[in-house]
C-alpha cells in the first residue's frame, strides 16, 4: 500500500533533537501498512515467545518457567538442605524469571507436594498449598509456607555440572541457566503438564514411574516393542479408575491424540447408609461435581439422594452422598457417573518441543526423543569426566619423572635466582611442559619426599584403566544404552510406587446400569402458544379448575400420554429438541407450566411451535410450506441411538413452514391459499422420506405471489361438498369454494 507523505519536521522537533532530548523515529506521522505485515512484525513474534518460551513443555518434562525456579531451588543448596520460605524462593528465582512475584508461586504451588497435581512432586512443602481437586481451598501466601527440592528431584540435576546440557544467560546476562535438565528418566511422560500457547496446546497425562521405565528399556532394546504391554495406560495423582479402552489408548499412543475417560472412586457404608467418594478424575474439583449433582436433585432427574456434603479434611478427599431410604448405590453411581463428571474424560495431546519447534508425537516418538537426549547428556558428561582424567594423567605423569631425581628438582629450585624462572627451568631439565612444570612447582616442601611420590604416582595405573574405559564407552552406542537403563532401573527401584489409578474394563458393567426406570403412568400434556408445557395426571385434571394461562396465550395441543413417552419440540430454528415427559413434574391446572426454551436450554431467540408426542417412534411428521410444498418425514428419523437432548435441521429450511402435525396413520388435510383456493390433500399420495430436511414434494400449485395460508386436518361435514376439492394427482391447484360452501369457509377464516 502506498505510504502517506510524512508531515514534515517542525521547528519544536529540531529543537528537541538539537538539545539532545529524546527522540523518537517517525514520531507522530500516521503511515499505512498491510496487515500482514503488521501480524509479522508484532504478532508472531509474540505467539513463537509464548509457545517457545512460557505454555509448550521441552523434551525434559519442563516448561522454562518451572526449570528456572527447580535450578534456583537447586543452587540455593535445597536439595539437602532444610526447608526456606517459599517468600525467599520466590525472590531468588525472579534473578532467572522476571514475570513476577505471584507467577512464581502459582509454578511453585503446582510442583508442590500439598497441592497434589502431580505423580512425583519435585518440592517437598509444608504448609497450606491447596489442593489441585478444589476450586475453593485457596493456598497461602508465600510467606506462610516453606520448601525445598523433593529427593527425586536429584534424577533432575544428576551430573548438570559434568557439561550434560547447555546453559544460556539470563534476562540480563548477570547469570547462567541450563537450557534443559538432564533428567535419569522421561520426566516429561511421568508428572502431567498442560498449557495453552497461541494457536496451538499441550495436554500431557502421567504415568506411572516404573511402567515408563520398563516401556523406555523395552524401546530401546526392541523398537519394535508394544507399548501397551507395558505401559498399561495413564496413572494420575487423584486415583479414580480409568476406564479400559484398547483402541482409543493405541490412538494416544501412536498418535499422541485422544481422551482417556476416568471416573471416581467410592464405598458405600451401608450401615449408614451414605456413599463416601474419595477420588475423582484430575479434571474436575469436588465443587463442580456437588454444583452438578444438586441441579440433578433440583431438576428431579435424581430422587434417590438426600443430601450431598464436602467433608474433606486433613486425612484427605470426600464427597458423602445421603440416600434415600430404598435407594440402590450401585445404580445411583451408574447415572451420576453418566450425568456428571464423576466420570470425565482427559482430553490428550502430546505437544513436545523439539530442538525448539512443537511437535505432536506419540509415546514411542517421545521415548525416542527422551534417549536421543539422554545418550548426548551421557555422552557429554562421559567425556568431560575423560578430559578430567586426562589431565590429572597428565599431572601425575610429571610428577613421576620428578621421582627420577628429587634432589635435583630441590636444587633447581633453591638455584634459580628469580621465581618466574623456576617453572622454565623445571621444563628444562625434567623434559616436561609447561602445564606438568607448574604443578611441581606449586607442591609444598613437606610433599617433596618419595612416600607422598609414590602414593600419588601409583593412581597412574587406575587413570589409565578408566581413560580406556570411557574411550570404549564414548565408541559404544550399546555401552551408552546400559549405562542409561541402569540408571531407569535405579531410579524405578528408588521412586518407584504402585499404580494410583486403576483399571476399570466397561464390559464389566451391564449395558442397562446406567439407565434409570421412568415410572409409568398415564398423564394428560398440554403445549401452549406462547412454549408453555404442562404434564397433568387424570386425577388432578378432574379435580383442577380452569386452566391458567399467561394473558393473550392459549393452548394449541393437548393430548393422553404415558410418563415415559417421548417428547420432541419443534422450534422457529428448524431444529428438535428432546425430552422424556418423566423429566418434567408432574402439577396442576392451576398453574402456569414450564418455558420449554429455558427448561431445555434453547437458543436465543428461538422457540418451541410444536410438541410431538411418541414412544415407539411410530407414524409420520408433515410439514407443510407456505410455497405450497409438503414433506412426509417417517418418525424413525428422529429417533437416536445415544441421549441426544438435541438434533440440527429437524425439517427444511428453504420456505416459511405454514403448518406442522404428527399423524400415526395416513389422513386427509384441507388446504388453503391466501386467495382464498382450498385442496383437500390426502397424505397417502406423499412418498415418505429418510431425510429429515427434505424440501418435499408439490402438493398445492400456488400463483406467483401467493403463498399457502392455513393447512388443518379435514373432518366430515367440514365442506359441503368434499368432492369438488379432493384431486386424483398432486400437484393441483384447488377450487374457489361456492356459495353452498361459504358459512364453512367463513369459519375456516376465523379459525
Amino acid at each position: 500500500m502506498a505510504q502517506k507523505k510524512p508531515r514534515g519536521e517542525t521547528p519544536g522537533n529540531r529543537n528537541a533533537a538539537a538539545d539532545g532530548a529524546a527522540y523518537i523515529e517517525n514520531a507522530g506521522i500516521v503511515m499505512e501498512q498491510p496487515i500482514t505485515e503488521t501480524l509479522e512484525k508484532n504478532f508472531m513474534p509474540y505467539a513463537m515467545s509464548v509457545i517457545v518460551s512460557r505454555a509448550i513443555p521441552d523434551i525434559d518434562g519442563f516448561k522454562p518457567s518451572q526449570r528456572k525456579l527447580l535450578y534456583t531451588m537447586y543452587k540455593m543448596g535445597l536439595l539437602s538442605g532444610a526447608r526456606t520460605k517459599s517468600a525467599n524462593i520466590v525472590g531468588q528465582t525472579m534473578r532467572l524469571n522476571p514475570h513476577g512475584d505471584a507467577a512464581i508461586y502459582e509454578t511453585m504451588v503446582r510442583l508442590s507436594r500439598g497441592c497434589e497435581a502431580l505423580l512425583h512432586p519435585y518440592v517437598d512443602s509444608k504448609g497450606n498449598f491447596g489442593k489441585s481437586y478444589s476450586r475453593d481451598m485457596a493456598y497461602a501466601a508465600a510467606r506462610y509456607t516453606e520448601a525445598k527440592l523433593s529427593p527425586i528431584a536429584a534424577q533432575l540435576f544428576a551430573d548438570i555440572d559434568s557439561d550434560t546440557v547447555d546453559f544460556t544467560d539470563n534476562y540480563d546476562s548477570t547469570m547462567r541457566e541450563p537450557a534443559l535438565l538432564p533428567v535419569t528418566f522421561p520426566s516429561v511422560l511421568v508428572n502431567s503438564n498442560i498449557g495453552i500457547a497461541v494457536g496451538m496446546a499441550s495436554s500431557i497425562c502421567s504415568f506411572n514411574l516404573q511402567e515408563v521405565c520398563e516401556t523406555t528399556e523395552a524401546l530401546m532394546k526392541n523398537p519394535g516393542h508394544d507399548i501397551l504391554s507395558t505401559l498399561k495406560a495413564p496413572d494420575f495423582s487423584g486415583g479414580g479408575y480409568v476406564v479400559y479402552e484398547e483402541d482409543a489408548l493405541r490412538k494416544i499412543y501412536e498418535t499422541g491424540r485422544g481422551g482417556v475417560r476416568v471416573r471416581a472412586r467410592y464405598s458405600y457404608d451401608k450401615s449408614a447408609g451414605c456413599i463416601d467418594i474419595t477420588e475423582i478424575p484430575p479434571s474436575t474439583t469436588v465443587e463442580a461435581i456437588i454444583d452438578k449433582a444438586v441441579d440433578l436433585v433440583k431438576s428431579g432427574k435424581v430422587r434417590e439422594i438426600a443430601d450431598i456434603r464436602d467433608e474433606t479434611d486433613l486425612k484427605g478427599l470426600k464427597i458423602t452422598i445421603d440416600l434415600r431410604r430404598g435407594a440402590d448405590p450401585e445404580k445411583l453411581m451408574q447415572r451420576l457417573y453418566r450425568m456428571t463428571p464423576l466420570e470425565d474424560s482427559f482430553s490428550c495431546n502430546f505437544n513436545i518441543l523439539i530442538a525448539g519447534a512443537p511437535r505432536v508425537m506419540g509415546i514411542g516418538e517421545i521415548i525416542g526423543e527422551w534417549a536421543a537426549f539422554r545418550r548426548e547428556c551421557v555422552k557429554r558428561r562421559v567425556f568431560h569426566e575423560l578430559g578430567r582424567k586426562r589431565d590429572k594423567l597428565h599431572l601425575l605423569t610429571g610428577l613421576a619423572k620428578i621421582l627420577l631425581d628429587i634432589d635435583k628438582a630441590v636444587r633447581i629450585v633453591r638455584e634459580t635466582e628469580e621465581e618466574r624462572e623456576v617453572v622454565p627451568n623445571l621444563m628444562i631439565g625434567f623434559g616436561i611442559d609447561e602445564i606438568q612444570a607448574d604443578y611441581v612447582a606449586e607442591i609444598r616442601l613437606r610433599h617433596l619426599n618419595r612416600q607422598y611420590i609414590l602414593n600419588r604416582t601409583k593412581e597412574i595405573g587406575e587413570l589409565k584403566d578408566e581413560i580406556a574405559r570411557m574411550e570404549e564407552i564414548l565408541g559404544s552406542a550399546k555401552k551408552i544404552d546400559a549405562i542409561i537403563i541402569a540408571e531407569l532401573r535405579q531410579a524405578a527401584k528408588q521412586y518407584g510406587q504402585p499404580r494410583k489409578t486403576m483399571l476399570y474394563y466397561p464390559s464389566d458393567e451391564p449395558e442397562d446400569a446406567g439407565d434409570e426406570p421412568v415410572p409409568d403412568y398415564a398423564v394428560h400434556l398440554f403445549f401452549t402458544a406462547e412454549g408453555y408445557f404442562k404434564k397433568i395426571t387424570p386425577l388432578s385434571l378432574r379435580m383442577g379448575g380452569e386452566q391458567k394461562l399467561k394473558d393473550g396465550d392459549a393452548i394449541i395441543q393437548a393430548c393422553e400420554a404415558t410418563n415415559a413417552a417421548d417428547l420432541l419440540f419443534f422450534t422457529n430454528k428448524h431444529q428438535v429438541y428432546k425430552a422424556c415427559a418423566g423429566d418434567f413434574a408432574d402439577t396442576k391446572a392451576s398453574v402456569m407450566g414450564e418455558y420449554i426454551p429455558a427448561k431445555l436450554g434453547m437458543e436465543e431467540g428461538e422457540t418451541a411451535v410444536y410438541m410431538a408426542v411418541t414412544k415407539d417412534y411410530s407414524g409420520y411428521m408433515l410439514f407443510f410450506f407456505e410455497n405450497g410444498k409438503a414433506a412426509k418425514v417417517d418418525m424413525s428419523c428422529y429417533a437416536t441411538k445415544t441421549k441426544r437432548k438435541k438434533l440440527i435441521a429437524a425439517y427444511s429450511d428453504k420456505s416459511s413452514t405454514a403448518a406442522m402435525y404428527q399423524i400415526t396413520q395416513d389422513t386427509e388435510f384441507l388446504l388453503r391459499a391466501a386467495n382464498n383456493r382450498m385442496l383437500i390433500v390426502h397424505t397417502g399420495g406423499l412418498s415418505p422420506k429418510t431425510t429429515k430436511n427434505t424440501i418435499g414434494v408439490q402438493a398445492m400449485t400456488l400463483r406467483k405471489g401467493l403463498t399457502l395460508e392455513s393447512v388443518k386436518p379435514y373432518a366430515d361435514g367440514m365442506l359441503t361438498n368434499p368432492h369438488r376439492f379432493r384431486t386424483k394427482a398432486l400437484p393441483a391447484a384447488g377450487a374457489f369454494p361456492r356459495a353452498e360452501d361459504e358459512g364453512e369457509q367463513m369459519s375456516l377464516r376465523q379459525d
